[in-house]
């Protein structure tokens, strides 16, 4: 079931548009237009939270600065993914129907898309939830429970509002939205940098297995959120087809990757002028503290815009999952019961861990889902040259191009799994130490070994799968895509 057709529209009128393909004549816009939507969402306290994780790790400045560089070129899969967008002129929960097959990819989108939007959901209503019970302390808010409860209810329904009203509200309103954190995150770090110790230096410095250990971690948590973002062909289904895939390689890499990069090297700079005693209280406290009483409750109102514009985001494209899976729901209530599912994730969180604890965690635990997806998308993007047919998509009936055996694609789901396995072996969290990450040291090689074992067995898969059907049919096309249908 889907919705009735209608495209981003007026800012009074809510888009009832799925999953359904996008008409030539509904595209607009050009590529640089996804500089802001990607911007917005990253210029975020937790870059803040990550990057003060880094030094407390054990690093030094320069050591941490390697890490967050090196993190941040995933990016670089986040904007590959996004030329299949307007190629398919459907979200990515459908495109990936390509990889996985008819069947195969609503387990995949059911399973894997899910737990990724419920944890990003939670991860960042949580970061608002803390700041916010911060600012309701001050005016005598100071149970540790409903404080944090109730910016999360507030915050979780702007969001579902934000995604409601979807496509043309993220569009129009996104970059002053990006403006103004600008403005906001730059004043936090002028009050910032007069607190940073530069010559700082950790007490033992870390050397050999120790240091590659905490620079390794350090690396799986940065690159866990670029990894991540396999929604973004659904920001840009819009474009017309005509538009240049490195252009919208380059919009949508750059915006979300240097605010990243700047604001968690902020960060970085912040944990060395913050005592312990003061980071026990939590990063949040410790933040604020630094700041002057005006400042104070503008930084927590930039907070929560930047977590409902990274959550308005997020939940707009999840809502499509259902659609894409064959749940009979349109996508409005569906957004309503993404966020449900969030607000219920952000409440436990809220009332059993700190929000260090939770980011670092669940930011390495959703490596070993989003590091192999993403590189078997990109993967699969790059072997199509981004060619892909919608209406081949869509043709979900037994021996239609994208049923492969059964409805389900061998090469694309075992390669997922294989780099998720392999991954888990040398993964390093707090719940879990793989078998091969412990015999390195506790080094975590998870997001390096998903993004190459995970494409390497896609491809060598795919090989086999081409030769096994040019032997029954030499007409066969592994890849059906029509004329006429590049990117």
């Amino acid at each position: 079931m889907t919705d009735a057709v209608s495209p981003p529209g007026p800012l009074a009128h809510p888009e009832t548009r799925g999953i359904e393909l996008i008409d030539a004549s509904e595209r607009r816009g050009r590529a640089r237009d996804l500089f802001p939507v990607w911007a917005a969402p990253n210029v975020s306290v937790l870059s803040f939270t990550i990057g003060a994780s880094l030094v407390l790790l054990g690093l030094e400045l320069w050591q941490a600065f390697l890490v967050i560089i090196a993190s941040s070129l995933p990016w670089i899969l986040t904007g590959i993914i996004a030329i299949s967008g307007p190629a398919a002129g459907t979200s990515g929960s459908v495109i990936t129907r390509a990889i996985y097959g008819i069947r195969g990819n609503r387990v995949v989108v059911a399973f894997f898309g899910w737990f990724i939007s419920a944890v990003f959901l939670a991860l960042n209503w949580l970061a608002s939830s803390f700041m916010g019970a911060e600012l309701l302390a001050q005016v005598g808010v100071t149970d540790p429970v409903i404080g944090p409860v109730l910016v999360t209810l507030a915050v979780a329904a702007i969001t579902v509002v934000v995604a409601v009203y979807g496509h043309g509200l993220i569009l129009r309103c996104y970059p002053a939205v990006a403006l103004v954190l600008l403005v906001i995150f730059l004043l936090v770090t002028a009050f910032i940098l007069p607190h940073v110790d530069w010559s700082y230096a950790p007490a033992e410095p870390l050397q050999g297995v120790p240091l590659w250990s905490a620079m390794s971690i350090g690396f799986a948590i940065l690159a866990s959120t670029p990894l991540s973002y396999s929604n973004s062909p659904d920001l840009a289904r819009y474009l017309p087809r005509s538009t240049k895939p490195p252009h919208i390689i380059a919009a949508t890499s750059l915006g979300g990757a240097l605010p990243s990069i700047f604001f968690t090297a902020v960060g970085a700079l912040l944990a060395t002028g913050i005592d312990a005693a003061a980071m026990d209280l939590g990063i949040e406290s410790a933040l604020l503290g630094l700041l002057p009483a005006w400042l104070g409750p503008l930084f927590v109102a930039g907070v929560i815009i930047n977590t409902i514009s990274l959550n308005g985001m997020t939940t707009y494209t999840a809502s499509m999952a259902f659609q894409s899976i064959g749940v009979p729901i349109r996508r409005i209530p569906s957004a309503v019961v993404v966020g449900a599912i969030g607000t219920a994730l952000t409440i436990y969180l809220v009332m059993s861990t700190s929000l260090l604890e939770a980011v670092n965690l669940m930011l390495q635990l959703l490596v070993l889902i989003s590091g192999p997806t993403m590189a078997v998308f990109a993967t699969d993007v790059i072997l199509r040259r981004g060619r892909y047919d919608g209406d081949d998509l869509f043709d979900e009936r037994p021996g239609s191009p994208f049923w492969y055996s059964g409805g389900w694609h061998v090469p694309g789901l075992l390669a997922v799994l294989l780099g998720a396995g392999l991954a888990a072996l040398f993964l390093t969290s707090g719940v879990w130490t793989g078998p091969l990450a412990a015999a390195l040291g506790s080094i975590d090689l998870s997001v390096p070994v998903s993004l190459i074992v995970t494409p390497a067995v896609y491809i060598a898969l795919q090989r086999l799968s081409v030769k096994r059907r040019s032997t029954k049919n030499p007409a066969a096309n592994p890849y059906p895509v029509k004329e006429g249908s590049a990117a």
